[in-house]
């Protein structure tokens, strides 16, 4: 028994933490893309019952941590996109479509490779401008409720320093502790759990609008890392069946309110680390835990959404927005870690953060067209620059293995103008990831530009990060 206390305590640490942490998002999403209170209630409840059922399930079947949640970035994209043609219903019909594309990235496994295809600057660009709006929403609270603000502020900032993992929770505590004191109380409000069915609808404007981005940000911003997190820890189940998983449960839980179930990012760790057992495993008794606390959690739903209705809106607001500036901050460096894309992805942000909005379909969208088309622009310019100088000047490779990078747009002879590597050999460039003098840097008799190159023997030309070009002698 004593052997079982560990990973449960683990479990249920993570399910509040998950939980604590971001259903005050999820609410205001819901709420922003036309859901009444109990339509809300309703997607809380639903996006906790998925959650667990997914989550139970792929632990006892792989034996292996696998924390699911909801699309804490998905809710902010919500937010950000605001009411869509159709109302409510339009937005529940585009859930399930996001679910039938998850479904579709597991089967087929094209379409995932498409997605990482997609720049990661850009893709951190589109995610920062989403969250932006939200977590200023600490700023605007402090401005205009600062008895409220204040202590949330201030607990957060504490709790960050001295116990990061309870931050939002205690903030989120100090929240209702002045709702409490400031409201009316909760006599006259049903805080019972609430199932409202909502037929969906199929519109244009939904599809593009909230569809294809919360497909497009759930991926990138919580299936992807979620299957680092797992590697890092060396669990590394095969990812399709788990998008089929939680695709089906989002296409279940869309006609009761629930917008996207997908693996866990920053709660997977709480699971999947060594403080669940030293057993690796055994972890899995963590991550089952975990999903039967998002269940018993999600019967509470009705009296989370009672507090958020009793609270002022901003204050609300500041408590998402603090839960989120961690993925703000990893958003925007993920946007400006490439200097080429750098131009691309700046773009893409400011028109995301605009909240612009075109023939109906929201600034997402328009982000991703407006960072794509730079992109395409500026990598022809780079292509047909790298191309003259890699032929012209760092054909010149010597037999003994010299290998050139030209670190985007240069080329040069003998050393090269990139990054230099240590004492290794000449390198083998296979599929972005260097062998020989590790990722993407090669011996002293060669070097190497962008992360994931190196040199090839007598062989090598100037390219953008992540290709590759020959420059024959």
């Amino acid at each position: 028994m004593t052997r079982l206390l560990q990973p449960v305590t683990a479990g249920v640490v993570t399910g509040i933490v998950g939980f604590a942490s971001s259903f005050t998002v999820v609410l205001a999403g819901l709420r922003a893309v036309g859901a009444d209170e109990r339509q809300a209630a309703s997607g809380l409840l639903a996006l906790c019952l998925a959650n667990g059922v997914v989550a139970i399930w792929l632990g006892l079947r792989r034996r292996m941590p696998i924390t699911i949640a909801w699309s804490t970035p998905g809710a902010a994209l919500l937010v950000a996109t605001g009411a869509v043609q159709g109302g409510f219903p339009a937005a529940v019909g585009a859930f399930a479509v996001c679910g039938l594309l998850v479904v579709a990235a597991g089967l087929f496994p094209v379409l995932g490779r498409w997605i990482a295809a997609i720049p990661a600057p850009i893709a951190g660009a589109m995610l920062a401008g989403v969250l932006l709006d939200l977590c200023v929403a600490p700023v605007r609270a402090l401005a205009e409720i600062p008895a409220m603000a204040v202590p949330v502020v201030l607990t957060w900032a504490l709790l960050s320093r001295f116990a990061r993992m309870w931050a939002v929770p205690g903030a989120l505590l100090v929240a209702v502790a002045a709702i409490a004191l400031t409201g009316p109380g909760l006599g006259a409000v049903d805080v019972r759990p609430v199932v409202v069915p909502t037929p969906p609808s199929f519109g244009v404007q939904a599809m593009v609008s909230i569809a294809l981005p919360l497909f497009l940000v759930t991926m990138a911003s919580q299936n992807v890392p979620g299957m680092a997190v797992l590697a890092g820890y060396g669990y590394r189940p095969r990812l399709g069946g788990i998008l089929v998983g939680t695709g089906l449960a989002t296409v279940a839980g869309a006609p009761l309110g629930g917008h996207a179930v997908n693996l866990a990012a920053i709660t997977a760790a709480l699971a999947a680390g060594p403080d669940a057992d030293p057993d690796p495993g055994r972890r899995w008794i963590a991550s089952v835990t975990a999903g039967g606390s998002m269940i018993v959690l999600g019967l509470g739903s009705g009296l989370a959404t009672a507090l958020v209705l009793l609270s002022p809106p901003v204050l609300i607001e500041a408590v998402a927005g603090l839960a989120l500036l961690g993925a703000l901050a990893s958003a925007v460096t993920a946007a400006v870690a490439d200097p080429e894309r750098r131009e691309a992805a700046v773009a893409t942000f400011v028109v995301t953060a605009s909240g612009f909005t075109l023939f109906g379909v929201g600034a997402a969208f328009w982000g991703l067209v407006a960072g794509g088309a730079m992109t395409l622009l500026h990598g022809r310019r780079k292509d047909r620059t790298g191309s003259e100088e890699g032929t012209g000047e760092a054909g010149e490779a010597g037999s003994s293995g010299k290998g050139v990078e030209g670190a985007g747009e240069t080329g040069g002879s003998g050393e090269g103008a990139g990054e230099t590597g240590g004492s290794g050999g000449p390198g083998k460039n296979v599929d972005g990831a260097g062998e020989g003098a590790g990722a993407g840097e090669s011996g002293a008799h060669g070097s190497a530009g962008a992360a994931g190159e190196s040199g090839l023997p007598g062989k090598k030309a100037g390219a953008s990060q992540g290709e590759t070009r020959l420059a024959r002698r």
